[in-house]
């Protein structure tokens, strides 16, 4: 009974899983493949297998290490100690992008591993509250530091990104791994995520009219007040959203992937990987290490502009986005592969749906509370933009289909967008 015994408690230790197992593996494409250790493994690696039984270690180990992206994580401390020792804005401002892009993904996979454990509808609030949360972060406290048009422009920056840049990539990469047949997706489910963005938009322009067509009550203080309003307003409409995604899309909208549903589910069943305790405290710990760096990265936005002879306007747009979008971008061309689009648009317009019905609006009540001047005017260059894109998404996502030449259009589109915020000058600079 003792060797017996011996033996099957080296099995069950073995059994200790290092990595993210494949079904898991769902959204995050940055992760390591699992790592096996032979029965004459080195004494470091038979080391590091006991030390895995101790569960602290083993969800360090999970969450740090056992994602490549994270290599990037040292650009974090590098971007402060160049802060205090050189201050060089625009090394500071890179580095700092750099340490908060596999932050942010890790703040993804946090909040999906504690979704296992509080179900479906809590699920869902949390990744619609966690799933942006970079850029929540960043804007929050630039309109601390009254910088409300870099919180306008990042945000904006962010809807784009996500609608043109990111569709684009999966349906590119989607359609030339299937090319031999068509992708289709929710009809349904796109029309209402393209009436909230119009919704959106609607919520963005009026301020914008009223402001330059000088049709205001109290000139400065009727488009503050209708922001404001309107605010509260689509806040509503998203809660409202919500709980018609949760209690009513499941049954309305689910009928396309019903089909493989249940043979994909026994393929590809998920188990959590670390403990809910353990996932709310990297929750905490990852979101104060991105407050931390977001206020390096805020403070070196003029000084890099000033020294790298970039427009404010295209980092805010253009650069800023893509730290928050990092985790949006690779799992979204993932489930573009595996021809999963209902969970491709689900990452990509609904993320942008999120910012642009649930972040904008708290901006503007959040500046509110503080005393700030944060309105739903985002000037008339930054609103077209924005009203052509949501138009050319619409008109793209109207047929339930997709392939690559859609995917090439709507990459060319954000590259025009990019071109144009590159030669912008922000007039409000001039006005104010």
């Amino acid at each position: 009974m003792g060797p017996a015994d011996e033996r099957m408690e080296l099995d069950s230790d073995e059994k200790i899983p290092l990595s993210t197992p494949p079904s898991a593996r769902k959204s995050h494409t940055f992760d390591f493949e699992a790592v096996h250790f032979s029965p004459r493994a080195g004494p470091l690696k038979l080391w590091i297998r006991k030390q895995m039984k101790f569960r602290p270690l083993r969800s360090i180990y999970i969450v740090l290490l056992t994602a490549k992206i994270n290599i990037l994580l040292p650009f974090g401390p590098l971007a402060i100690l160049l802060h205090y020792l050189t201050g060089k804005h625009g090394l500071v401002f890179f580095f700092s992008l750099l340490g908060i892009t596999p932050l942010a993904e890790r703040l993804g996979y946090a909040t999906e591993q504690l979704a296992f454990y509080t179900g479906s509808t809590v699920g869902g609030l949390l990744n619609a509250t966690f799933g942006n949360a970079t850029e929540m972060i960043i804007s929050i406290y630039a309109l601390k530091n009254g910088m409300i048009r870099v919180v306008q422009q990042s945000l904006l920056g962010s809807i784009l990104s996500n609608m043109l840049l990111v569709l684009g990539c999966a349906f590119f990469t989607g359609g030339i791994v299937h090319h031999e047949k068509v992708q289709v997706f929710s009809k349904a489910a796109a029309l209402v995520n393209s009436g909230l963005l119009l919704m959106a938009v609607m919520g963005l322009m009026f301020p914008a009219v009223l402001h330059f067509t000088h049709t205001e009550v109290h000139f400065g203080k009727s488009e503050l007040a209708l922001s404001r309003f309107s605010s509260c307003i689509m806040l509503v409409a998203y809660a409202s959203y919500i709980f018609f995604q949760l209690k009513v899309q499941p049954n309305l909208y689910g009928q396309i992937s019903q089909e493989g549903a249940h043979e994909e589910d026994s393929e590809d069943e998920e188990a959590p990987e670390i403990t809910q305790w353990e996932a709310i405290g990297w929750l905490a710990i990852l979101t104060l290490w991105v407050s931390i760096l977001s206020g390096y990265l805020v403070d070196a936005i003029q000084g890099a502009s000033d020294s790298l002879h970039i427009p404010v306007a295209f980092i805010s747009v253009i650069l800023l986005p893509i730290v928050g979008n990092a985790a949006e971008h690779a799992s979204a061309i993932m489930f573009a592969v595996k021809d999963k689009l209902d969970i491709t648009l689900g990452v990509a317009i609904g993320s942008s749906t999120q910012i642009s019905m649930f972040v904008i609006p708290f901006c503007v009540v959040f500046g509110w509370l503080m005393g700030q001047p944060m309105d739903l005017n985002f000037q008339l260059f930054e609103t077209a933009t924005l009203f052509v894109a949501v138009l050319v998404v619409a008109f793209m996502l109207q047929e339930g289909t997709s392939n690559y030449f859609k995917g090439l259009m709507l990459i060319l589109c954000y590259l025009i967008v990019a071109a144009s915020f590159f030669v912008h000058v922000d007039p409000s600079n001039d006005d104010d």
